[in-house]
């Protein structure tokens, strides 16, 4: 259970219509597989002891007696079970019957939660047998002491402290006021459900929503079992339909009709982190009208099984992707489109090196500009080549520039930066940083002083994993009057360019655009060698797939380093060896740390997605913050990992 994770289980097991016996063993067998692969909260299916199905024989003392006498040997065969399970039956009360879900742990019958609302309509009669439930618990007796029953209890772990438990029952998540939104508003991290959900054309669907959106809207784990096959067909079928679900994102979803159990890891870590950014998700002490039920869990580390995606920012279904780049591009141009027309501009100056991330500002600015019904030739695009400059990148710009029918205008800067060495008494032999921002400060105060020349705005390229890494000219690239690409990591850039390349239906077009994508990142501030780029931007940083999957945990869900580490050597297994994932670790919070003072001054610039740097939304971060904390931790890896 280290870094918060911790491995959850929904099951169905086989059972019998009205067979205790039977059904405590099939669920007996399902915690022993449950406990074998390191489950530590498992959750069965409502009235799974009796079968949901058994009509007018909840009527009858014989099954009754037998339910709770078989339950009795199911909790004692828990005694050496690390585990919390939530497991369905009917139980009497009071001269009334109810339909319970049981939490059990280590042999003891923790509390019993009873269903709220009991559905009397179409196939279910549920009112016929069963007596709504009470919220307030009370006590009953068990076996000599006394258990709390009723509708708000929280199961809470000692020794996993983000970890606590409430449980509602089938129906009650169907209804317009969930018992489930008072448990999460009281502190429940993880809801369980045991249910008997019956399957009819399509209802697996609207099932997948509630409970994602369910999920979602508390910010919570939730982990829904269903009947199976084994339930009486009289007249309705049982699919075993169960997930698990993390604030809205199905981990793991049985097949339907095949009873068996699904495994997930969840992240409590990440739930806490996302309640405690949102100011409006409000955790109130449960008071009075809850009790609170501790119980221990042995910390034991687990192997993930959990899928991590190498690439957060960039969906992995390809429709997904297709429909996720053409939002972000009108987005983009949507936030240049008000700009241009809140300062009545009708040109635009765009700095185009013939990489991605100009490639894409004017992209996006084509689009921006037919939005405005404006001429694409009032955009005016500034080819600038000096030292570094290769043939492959200037054709690629003039030729962009071209195709999409924009004004292009070269200014060659050698000469100019030339000068400015002499009048600095730099030494142009000396390739050092003032060689490079000499360069970048001089292609931007010409597109500046071109846009004052033509009335224009001038339109950032840059885009976040470069602002995250400082990797930008202060007062150089750094700077623009309006940043399109501010909030674009350059994982998500690719694609974006890629897709304009799959669907602009210009052959020519899209040729152009394909060799950007496949031209190494560069800034191009050192002189080629035999033609081809000498300076290569992934050599100096590192890989910016690795650095934007830690860019996403980082500022997503404030994860510590050692976390973001473990994972990032499940999601790069085999691509990157660890102790190189630990080196671009480091160089990532060294630079994180150091270069905020560039982010603290940002231009104006669209939000496209769930993570940004800008220093008015996204990242309240003080520029001379220390890192001291952070790079103990990734000191306190193995010495072979760390980067010396």
């Amino acid at each position: 259970m280290r870094d918060g994770f911790i491995r959850v289980a929904a099951a169905t097991p086989d059972v019998k219509v009205a067979d205790p016996v039977f059904n405590r063993e099939q669920t007996q067998k399902m915690i022993e597989e449950g406990k074998r692969r390191g489950a530590k909260l498992m959750v069965f299916p409502e009235l799974g002891m009796t079968a949901y199905t058994c009509g007018d024989l909840f009527l009858q003392d014989t099954l009754l007696e037998s339910a709770k006498r078989e339950f009795e040997k199911l909790v004692d065969s828990t005694r050496g079970t690390d585990m919390l399970v939530f497991v369905g039956l009917p139980w009497e009360k009071d001269g009334k019957l109810y339909n319970v879900a049981a939490a059990v742990c280590r042999g003891n019958l923790l509390g019993l939660v009873p269903k709220r609302n009991l559905p009397n309509y179409s196939e279910f009669y549920e009112l016929r047998h069963f007596t709504p439930g009470n919220e307030e618990p009370e006590l009953v007796e068990w076996r000599g002491r006394f258990v709390p029953f009723g509708s708000n209890i929280l199961f809470h772990c000692t020794t996993v402290p983000d970890l606590t438990v409430a449980a509602e029952i089938c129906e009650d998540v169907w209804v317009m006021d969930p018992p489930s939104i008072a448990h999460a508003k009281a502190g429940a991290t993880v809801i369980v459900n045991c249910s008997a959900s019956d399957e009819t054309t399509g209802k697996n669907l609207y099932r997948n929503e509630l409970i994602a959106g369910q999920s979602a809207r508390l910010v919570c784990g939730y982990i829904y079992a269903n009947a199976g096959e084994g339930e009486s067909t009289q007249d309705l079928v049982f699919g075993g339909h169960d997930m698990i679900v993390e604030n809205g994102t199905v981990l793991a979803m049985s097949k339907r009709f095949e009873n068996g159990i699904i495994f997930a890891d969840m992240d409590l870590e990440r739930l806490r982190n996302e309640r405690r950014r949102m100011t409006t998700c409000v955790i109130k002490d449960p008071g009075e009208r809850y009790d609170v039920i501790d119980f221990e869990l042995k910390k034991e580390d687990i192997e993930l099984k959990r899928p991590i995606d190498p690439a957060p920012f960039v969906p992995s279904d390809e429709r997904e992707r297709s429909s996720r780049c053409e939002e972000i591009l009108t987005i983009q141009a949507l936030g240049l489109k008000k700009r241009l027309a809140h300062t009545g501009g009708k040109r635009a100056v765009v700095g185009i090196s013939g990489g991605l991330d100009s490639t894409l500002a004017l992209l996006v600015t084509a689009r921006a500009f037919d939005m405005l019904g404006l001429p694409r030739k009032n955009i005016l695009s500034v080819t600038m080549p000096c030292f570094g400059t290769t043939d492959r990148t200037y054709h690629n710009a003039c030729t962009l520039t071209e195709k999409l029918g924009a004004e292009l205008r070269e200014v060659n800067i050698r000469e100019a930066v030339t000068v400015h060495f002499k009048d600095i008494g730099h030494d142009s032999n000396d390739r050092d940083v003032t060689y490079e921002n000499s360069q970048a400060r001089e292609r931007t105060q010409v597109l500046m002083d071109l846009a004052n020349q033509i009335d224009g705005l001038v339109v950032g390229t840059g885009d976040m994993s470069e602002l995250a890494l400082g990797w930008a000219t202060y007062n150089g690239d750094h700077m623009s009057m309006y940043g399109v690409n501010a909030s674009v990591p350059k994982t998500l850039v690719r694609h974006l360019v890629r897709y304009y390349a799959d669907t602009c239906g210009d052959p020519d077009l899209a040729k152009t655009l394909y060799d950007v994508l496949d031209t190494p990142v560069s800034p191009e501030l050192l002189p080629p060698e035999e033609g081809k780029i000498s300076q290569k931007t992934e050599d100096l940083v590192g890989p910016y797939e690795l650095h934007d999957f830690f860019l996403y945990y980082v500022l997503r869900f404030g994860y510590r380093p050692a976390k973001i580490y473990r994972m990032a050597k499940l999601a790069f297994a085999g691509q990157y060896p660890d102790a190189v994932i630990c080196k671009w670790l480091c160089t990532f919070y060294r630079r994180f740390f150091s270069q905020q003072f560039k982010r603290s001054c940002l231009p104006d610039g669209p939000k496209v997605g769930s993570v940004a740097v800008s220093p008015r939304g996204d990242l309240r971060m003080p520029s001379d913050a220390d890192r001291r904390v952070w790079m103990d931790e990734l000191e306190a890896l193995a010495p072979a990992e760390r980067n010396e």
